[in-house]
């Protein structure tokens, strides 16, 4: 129907007839000569019909914005002083010598260049709100990164391999979406949270190095980035140290960037264990673009009065950090209240502060409500341990390590974008030694860091004698601040599995019963392997400068995981319960 597209129309085809197919953008009447913007997935380019010819003529008077069109034409160049510099048509315009209209369009509920359009709106609308120009490129650039990454791997011997979609119930992790099943009365599939035991049974198996574009599914909170159902780059390859396995997707990523975005990453990205990003940044995915850093006083407050901070200080799991802010003293005391606020939402109690007006004149040129509570020593120590100079402000963060770390480190991002401090546009970096298990404290047991198939650094009964400071070989890539991808070396051996689950509190027959399978495999000659996990949407997110996953995803769902085009979730009918052997039983309705 069409031989071009309407944003590949330029000077290349000057006196050429062309047939074009797309929406019109907008159209304008002027004086007699009717303009018409025509808008495919490549771009815009402008069609002009004049009353010479009036059959053509009459059928232009009567579209509107998003009919959709076919037209023929001759390409001529714009008069001087027309042309638009920002369109790559803009130099040229097409003389429309035929017009049909292939279909009419009702008054859309909001125009694509329409600002302040709620969510809900563009959603329930989404195949109208994914002709937005900005819409059509964020997609393009994921087809793009996925054709990019698919033939890397493929060059780099990976096989292309599904799993099933249809599995069993996981303990651990995340909500499960269960399937229920009609041909087993009372038993119920899972949909997979990842394709975690599959990939490794395919390394049993012998395939040695897969992959998969893989949709995951968990039934979790949601936020910005993360939604119900996912797709992520899923990897695994045998006989590889977990150097080697980084090393080989860092040059995917990084040839993606160059090829794609023309951004050149660094030739080897940075590692930094969990223990440093921790103790350094409060996050296990440091943004290495903003200059802060925490510096830990505790050992400083443990001889203070002010038990705000001595507290904390004498406290193992608590901590006393001070943030330096270069010049940060011109912030107001509104300014500061706000970023008080700030950290209230995780959790801290308030955000102790000292201004330095003049270094040079001691305790007299400093400014802050708890400087009465600080001997001098301890003021003195504060400045020279964080280097502070005249024009800086100190933020303090005082009290369970966990909301110090939360809530200074948000903190610390929150003011490098604030101030403007970012030192780049890009910061990639590998943490990596992260503890095998953290402690519940609600449950009183250990729960795996990253999961339970994550290869600990040491000797099963090592790990025995000491949970707590056992590390794993596992390792994330960052981006920006944001964990793009996420990977470890497996256990490969069953002694070592089996000791992990004991650990976790997985009994022998409770693993046999949600585990058996994998236990009874690697029974029978398991490879060493390893691999990770991308995040397609996260990435693909960071690479169009997107705020939320749901920019870069065709058909996402809202924040209360609804999705407002097909209205779903929805009931279903009696007959269909009834195969599947199920009754609903809704909340009863409490009283106001």
């Amino acid at each position: 129907m069409r031989s071009h597209y309407c944003g590949q129309v330029d000077e290349s085809l000057l006196d050429q007839e062309i047939t074009l197919c797309g929406w019109v953008n907008r159209r304008r009447d002027h004086g007699g000569v009717i303009f018409i913007d025509l808008r495919d997935r490549e771009g815009l380019v402008q069609v002009v019909f004049d009353p010479d010819r009036a059959e053509v003529f009459a059928t232009a008077e009567r579209v509107r914005n998003e009919y959709v069109l076919q037209v023929k034409g001759r390409v001529r160049r714009r008069p001087t002083g027309t042309t638009n510099d920002n369109l790559h048509s803009g130099q040229v315009e097409v003389l429309g010598l035929e017009l049909t209209v292939l279909n009419a369009a009702e008054t859309p509920p909001f125009q694509l260049d329409e600002t302040g359009v709620g969510e809900e709106k563009r959603l329930t609308y989404r195949y109208i709100d994914l002709r937005r120009p900005e819409m059509q490129q964020r997609l393009q650039l994921r087809a793009k990164a996925t054709g990019f990454m698919r033939r890397y791997l493929e060059e780099n011997g990976f096989l292309d391999i599904e799993t099933p979609m249809l599995t069993k119930a996981t303990p651990e992790g995340a909500r499960d979406y269960l399937v229920p099943s009609r041909t087993h009365p009372g038993s119920f599939f899972a949909l997979p949270q990842s394709p975690q035991l599959f990939k490794q049974l395919l390394m049993m198996s012998g395939m040695d190095r897969y992959y998969q574009f893989a949709r995951c599914f968990r039934d979790e909170d949601l936020r910005a980035d993360r939604q119900p159902e996912f797709t992520q780059l899923d990897i695994e390859t045998s006989f590889m140290h977990e150097e080697q396995i980084m090393g080989m997707v860092e040059a995917m990523i990084r040839d993606m960037f160059k090829t794609l975005l023309s951004v050149e990453l660094p030739t080897q990205f940075p590692h930094m264990t969990y223990a440093e990003a921790m103790f350094r940044f409060g996050s296990d995915k440091p943004d290495l673009r903003i200059p802060l850093e925490f510096v830990d006083v505790s050992d400083l407050m443990k001889a203070v009065e002010f038990k705000v901070f001595a507290a904390p200080a004498k406290d193992p799991d608590s901590r006393v950090v001070a943030l330096r802010l270069p010049n940060g003293s011109d912030l107001s005391r509104k300014e500061i209240d706000d970023y008080t606020a700030f950290v209230a939402r995780y959790g801290a109690k308030g955000l102790a502060y000292i201004k330095i007006n003049d270094l040079s004149a001691g305790l007299d040129g400093l400014q802050s409500p708890i400087l009465k509570f600080l001997p001098e020593e301890v003021v003195k120590g504060i400045l020279e341990r964080t280097g502070a100079q005249t024009g800086d402000l100190i933020f303090f963060g005082a009290d369970k390590a966990k909301v110090v770390n939360d809530a200074i480190g948000a903190l610390r991002i929150k003011l490098g974008h604030d101030r403007q401090l970012l030192t780049s546009e890009w910061a990639a970096l590998w943490v990596v030694d992260f503890p095998m298990f953290e402690w519940d404290e609600k449950e009183k047991r250990w729960a795996a860091l990253h999961h339970p198939f994550t290869a600990p650094k040491c000797t099963p009964e090592e790990l025995a004698a000491n949970p707590g400071e056992a590390l794993s070989i596992a390792y994330d890539m960052v981006l920006n601040g944001t964990e793009v991808g996420g990977g470890s070396v497996r256990i490969h051996r069953p002694e070592m599995q089996s000791a992990v689950f004991s650990l976790l509190g997985i009994s022998a027959e409770e693993a046999e019963e949600k585990f058996g399978f994998l236990l009874n495999a690697l029974k029978y000659g398991c490879p060493p392997h390893g691999g990770l996990a991308f995040g397609l949407d996260r990435l693909i997110m960071l690479m169009t400068g997107s705020q939320s996953i749901r920019d870069v995803m065709a058909f996402p769902k809202t924040q209360t995981a609804a999705c407002p085009l097909t209205d779903a979730p929805a009931p279903v009918g009696m007959r269909q319960l009834r195969e599947l052997n199920i009754r609903v039983k809704l909340p009863e309705k409490t009283s106001a």
